[in-house]
């Protein structure tokens, strides 16, 4: 039987990234990136329900491209792709700060661990306003 499992999926969100800067969870009731955050894991789940996607449990890559108006990062690449991250991949890890403020939403995972990433990109485009897209998709494994 073929597996017909989606092996890449691409989320959009409109606005910023959640990003990583500090050691206090983004995932902890109150955040100041909570928003960036609910934005992301609602965006991935309309994305997942639309397309049947299973939380990939082999080698993946990652990438990011954020739109921004020219001149107006507000992060650097590191923190930017450190938050998204954090959000796509299974919560269970951080399961001991309470989640139950995320509702159904920390059931939402594109795949299980970061230790699964094998490539990463970032790439920034010029835009009027700020947006972002993430793609993860599975590595073929070699044989």
């Amino acid at each position: 039987m073929q597996d017909t499992r989606a092996v890449a999926l691409t989320v959009k969100v409109s606005g910023l990234p959640p990003v990583k800067t500090e050691a206090l969870s983004i995932f902890a009731a109150g955040h100041r990136q909570a928003t960036r955050v609910r934005a992301l894991l609602q965006a991935a789940c309309a994305a997942a329900q639309q397309t049947g996607w299973t939380p990939l449990s082999g080698p993946i890559e990652v990438d990011l491209v954020l739109r921004c108006p020219p001149g107006h990062r507000t992060s650097d690449a590191s923190t930017l792709l450190g938050g998204v991250c954090a959000v796509l991949q299974d919560k269970k890890r951080v399961a001991s700060i309470g989640l139950a403020h995320l509702g159904v939403l920390v059931d939402v995972a594109l795949y299980d661990d970061d230790r699964q990433i094998r490539t990463m990109t970032y790439r920034e485009e010029p835009a009027e306003d700020y947006s972002y897209e993430v793609r993860v998709a599975a590595v073929p494994t070699a044989v």
